[in-house]
């Protein structure tokens, strides 16, 4: 009986070994394509989805961000980041695991956000124990409002609702996070390392910026917090 239970304790001391180093090596988060309504991207959102897929994000551009590996994970959270995400998906043969918020047209309401803040802290929570991440890169797709969002924080005082409260990005030594995901700007990556797998704050935080070759070089690539050049029948609100 005795033998029992220090095998017990060792298998126990094991799983917690194995739970702790968790974290992935790298995040990459990016913002879906500019939007034409609650259920679609506008043609300059469409045409970044595919640009990501073919460049930044590629399995084969000498542009892209994952050059020499493969994503675990390629991870989307509303309608209009999974449009965003799928040409990515499909350009590397995988799949992105979906439910029933991330199929529904996304409304701005404390409602709504309440639903998304549910999962940010599972999707969150998930990264940061499950032993699967461990040493991988995980691309993540994400609305601006859910990465940084001083109003939206401000309105859910008390809680951890953005990625950057969620994942201690004003923590990073030397890093000057964001506050706030500006509205007009989808043509940036922050990217978020980890150095070692126990770690609940990112060792560095880094931040590119999209400029795009042929045929997609026509793209918008505004300064952080500028407005958006936008084409006057691209649809985009």
């Amino acid at each position: 009986m005795a033998s029992l239970r220090v095998l017990a304790g060792i298998a126990a001391l094991l799983v917690s070994l194995t739970a702790a180093e968790a974290a992935p090596k790298r995040i990459i988060i990016v913002r879906h394509g500019e939007k034409q309504a609650p259920l679609t991207l506008c043609s300059v959102g469409k045409e970044r989805a595919q640009a990501l897929a073919a460049q930044y994000l590629s399995p084969s551009s000498p542009m892209s961000l994952l050059k020499g590996e493969t994503p675990a994970a390629i991870m989307a959270i509303t309608l209009h980041t999974l449009e965003t995400a799928r040409p990515i998906a499909k350009a590397w043969g995988m799949k992105i695991a979906t439910n029933p918020l991330m199929l529904t047209p996304i409304r701005n309401t404390p409602y709504f956000n309440g639903l998304i803040n549910v999962q940010n802290r599972k999707v969150v929570a998930d990264l940061l124990t499950n032993p699967r991440w461990h040493g991988t890169t995980v691309v993540m797709v994400w609305e601006h409002f859910h990465i940084a969002s001083a109003a939206l924080e401000k309105e859910f005082a008390g809680q951890q609702v953005t990625l950057r409260q969620l994942m201690h990005l004003d923590r990073i030594n030397g890093a000057k996070v964001p506050d706030t995901w500006p509205g007009p700007n989808y043509n940036f990556f922050w990217i978020l390392t980890y150095k070692n797998p126990t770690d609940t704050v990112p060792a560095s935080f880094k931040v590119i910026r999209q400029y795009f070759a042929e045929p997609y070089a026509n793209l918008p690539s505004n300064d952080w917090g500028a407005p958006e050049p936008l084409p006057a029948a691209s649809g985009c609100t």
